[in-house]
């Protein structure tokens, strides 16, 4: 580092770390060991009781999935709970437990499209905590909560009987959560569960399964902590007979471990959609079809004949996007125009029957010809131009520009505080690096709203964010956070792929040290009837156009490197894909992808060396955990006054001890790394202003082990809260006594999330024991015991314990923890 321009390789900060991160860095973690428990055959059992409120049935379906390391059942209940719903289920795996409603509205709406919405809540009450929000109620969705309605609604929709026009809704919670598994299969399998039971006209049942691919082995629905360790990260949803949808994310890994991971996850999937055949049986309502309209007679046969030949001209025209469009839109005008002097008060069904024409006319095209509408072969990518480092003060930039789809994509870099934290029932999670994506109206020339982003933007931005991710640096080699922009400023097809690709030259020319360039390119599928499932005539084109996606039956998205894929989304329209056309897909992919990237490179060909003068600095250290309070003081005084004093960007402190130090003064920083070093020391006493003598010392008598006291919030933090539960002198010259409650100590259920926990209390103090001193001679506090002694009870009392419940932190290691008070309390 040289105080002007630093290199990627000089950012980790190892030359001003402290010599006892050194043995860390040499220290290499455990191989982790797959473990998988024995468990019961594939199999599954239909019961049925009174027991529902007022007498009625309540029809209990259990699944057992047969995979080694799955031993919970999945049990599926209705009749019980939601019972004015169309169709009502509760889910339940283990300790999670899952509400899901599927509801139609009575009257028809005149539409020309499936009015479906999806919503999923995940419930903070079901892991035992409260929204931190003011008025301490669960809000709009999350972007988690967004991604999952995506998952459910995405294999669901191609199955709903064409022509249904009811308004119908799919709501799904999660009432209980028991941070064994994710819950996202799940919601796809009891949002279908309560779609198929209902009179919803959907043709078969489906279902979901989670594949994971951990110490050389692929594991159906893997636990929270063994996807620590996975290669991939795969969600499949399909019926028993096909796959309808895909989504997830690898570590590099080649086509044919994915085909066999899709193949693995579709196995479990029959063995559910088996089950639910069943159950549809005994529990499910008759399906209504009396208010779809039937095809009228003679109308898509007059259609076909009177406007194929005109339709077959403007496609072997060659036009661009523009005028293509524009063809089109006044030739569909034309058709409606003339048919409704034949078939009045028909306008949807003309459109419709237009809408068929053109899908199958797009496909024999393509069958016959081996051309596509604009001209090129099946296999073909469009002409693609690449620039980077558009503008002068971004950190990194480019432009990326495929046929009528381009991107403006940016880069930016700083420290640990730039993290994106999400509060999720699992807990609170930080992301050091995402991808924002934003599709304006202008990018299609047109108008509309613009602001918070919608569903689409939250997906695709998740998608390219996915892409990147294998192929950033370890935050050990680059301590930057990373956030990259992309800007959709034309689109004509596969825009969030598009944003991979100028997403990848950005953090190159940002000079973030990739392991390699990422690209990303998207598959269409024609088919001749788009109401069965894939076959051995299904046309599989590359980089596709909007056009195409709009008229075609599949959007298949694959990025990689050149060695394996790194993310994947499949979206069909008909009723299913055989994995001999996905395979057939993958291998197409390849190749595009592999000219891409060689598109790519000629505009740069690898990271920049040196990062941009506009980027902070970053030095790391590392200091004793005890030590941490002396860094922060009482409520951040002395980091706020650090980082005044040395010209900071920022100082960012970890619980473990892991300091970052940010700024653009190399000078200043290492000075502040000083300070931080001597009042972390033996001899440190003073603030960020230079020392000032000992600092002042609790005068007052000593507390009570046993006796409750009502103590002053004075830090909360993710290990616990610090509480001065007994006050320092009145003219305010010695200060109060302050103690820890560890987050074990803070109620009688487990907290996952200190800070949102206690500040959903709305309180500025906290009733706490007083339990003694650790060996450390530290003052420990506990909430959870005061609670016991007023008489509240875990709710695990009143049941069977969890086996697998998380450990209390030893006592050991509350002590270590406890430290962080020393010297806490500073001027």
């Amino acid at each position: 580092v040289n105080g002007e321009a630093p290199t990627a390789a000089d950012t980790s900060g190892s030359d001003a770390a402290t010599s006892d991160t050194d043995d860390e860095a040499t220290t290499s973690e455990p191989e982790f060991k797959l473990v998988l428990e024995d468990v019961p055959p594939a199999s599954y059992e239909i019961t049925s009781s009174p027991t529902a409120p007022g007498g009625g049935s309540v029809h209990t379906l259990t699944i057992n999935l047969g995979a080694p390391g799955h031993p919970d059942p999945i049990v599926i209940e209705t009749g019980k709970i939601g019972r004015q719903a169309s169709a009502a289920v509760t889910l339940t795996r283990g300790e999670s437990v899952l509400y899901a409603t599927a509801s139609r509205d009575k009257d028809v709406r005149d539409l020309n499209f499936l009015p479906l919405s999806v919503e999923h809540q995940e419930r903070f009450s079901s892991a035992g905590m409260t929204s931190g929000a003011f008025n301490k109620r669960d809000g709009r969705p999350a972007e988690h909560e967004i991604l999952v309605c995506r998952l459910i609604d995405r294999p669901l929709r191609p199955l709903i009987a064409e022509g249904w026009r009811h308004e119908t809704q799919l709501l799904s919670w999660i009432l209980s959560y028991d941070g064994v598994r994710t819950c996202d299969p799940l919601a796809i399998t009891a949002s279908a569960t309560a779609l198929w039971l209902s009179d919803v006209p959907l043709s078969k049942p489906v279902a979901a399964a989670m594949v994971g691919y951990i110490d050389g082995q692929l594991v159906l629905n893997p636990t929270i902590e063994q996807m620590k360790y996975s290669r991939l990260n795969l969600t499949v949803a399909g019926t028993k007979d096909a796959v309808l949808m895909i989504e997830g994310a690898a570590d590099f890994l080649p086509e044919d471990l994915m085909i066999e991971a899709v193949t693995f996850g579709h196995n479990a999937i029959k063995t559910q959609c088996e089950a639910l055949e069943e159950l549809g049986k005994v529990a499910g309502k008759e399906k209504k079809y009396d208010t779809i309209k039937p095809p009228i007679d003679g109308l898509q046969e007059m259609i076909n004949e009177k406007y194929t030949s005109q339709l077959d001209e403007i496609y072997n025209s060659g036009l661009n996007k523009e005028d293509l469009s524009s063809a089109t839109s006044q030739f569909s005008e034309t058709v409606v125009t003339e048919m409704e002097e034949a078939f009045p008060e028909e306008k949807s069904a003309i459109k419709s029957a237009l809408k068929d024409l053109m899908c199958r006319r797009m496909f024999v095209k393509a069958k016959t010809d081996g051309t596509r509408i604009d001209g090129r072969k099946l296999d073909e990518v469009r002409c693609i131009d690449a620039e980077a480092g558009l503008f002068p003060r971004v950190h990194g930039s480019a432009l990326f520009t495929r046929g009528q789809t381009q991107v403006v994509a940016t880069a930016t870099l700083g420290d640990a505080g730039m993290r994106q934290k999400v509060d999720r029932i699992s807990g609170m999670e930080e992301k050091r690096f995402y991808l924002q994506y934003t599709f304006p109206p202008s990018c299609v020339g047109e108008t509309g709203r613009v602001g918070a982003p919608g569903r689409r933007e939250v997906g695709h931005g998740n998608l390219a964010e996915r892409a990147l991710v294998p192929a950033l640096p370890t935050e050990d080699d680059f301590p930057y956070t990373i956030r990259v922009e992309s800007l959709v400023t034309e689109s004509n097809g596969s825009s969030s792929m598009a944003s991979v690709c100028g997403g990848c030259l950005a953090l190159m020319d940002a000079g973030v040290p990739i392991r390699s360039p990422i690209a990303g390119i998207a598959m269409g599928m024609l088919l001749g009837d788009k109401g069965g499932v894939s076959d051995e005539n299904a046309v599989i084109v590359s980089d596709i156009l909007g056009t195409e996606d709009a008229l075609g039956t599949m959007d298949f998205k694959v990025a990689g490197n050149k060695e394996g894929i790194t993310t994947f989304q499949l979206d069909i329209k008909c009723e299913g894909l055989t994995l001999d056309t996905m395979k057939k897909a993958l291998d197409q992919a390849k190749a595009g992808r592999l000219h891409i990237l060689g598109e790519m490179e000629k505009a740069l060909k690898e990271p920049r060396l040196e990062l941009p003068s506009t980027v902070p600095k970053v030095i790391k250290m590392k200091i004793a955990e005890e030590s941490i309070g002396k860094v922060i003081g009482p409520g951040g005084k002395q980091i706020r006054a650090l980082i005044e004093d040395f010209e900071l960007t920022n100082i960012n402190v970890e619980e473990t001890g892991d300091v970052q130090i940010s700024g653009f003064n190399m000078q200043k920083m290492q000075e502040a790394k000083e300070m931080i070093t001597l009042l972390t020391s033996s001899m440190g006493g003073g603030g960020g202003r230079g020392g000032r003598g000992p600092r002042p010392e609790y005068a007052g008598p000593e507390p009570e082990v046993g006796t409750v006291y009502t103590g002053k919030i004075t830090g909360i933090h993710n290990f616990g809260v610090f509480l001065e539960f007994m006050p320092g002198a009145e003219d305010g010259l010695t200060p109060g006594l302050e103690g820890l409650c560890h987050v074990s100590e803070l109620h009688v259920e487990r907290v996952r999330n200190c800070e949102g926990f206690v500040k959903s209390m709305n309180t500025e103090t906290l009733d706490v024991v007083y339990q003694g001193k650790n060996n450390k001679g530290k003052y420990q506090l506990s909430r959870k015991a005061f609670l016991e002694q007023k008489g509240v009870k875990s709710k695990g009392d009143n049941g069977p314990k969890r086996e697998d419940a998380p450990q209390q932190m030893s006592k050991e290691e509350v002590d270590v923890i406890s430290q962080a008070i020393e010297n806490a309390v500073t001027d």
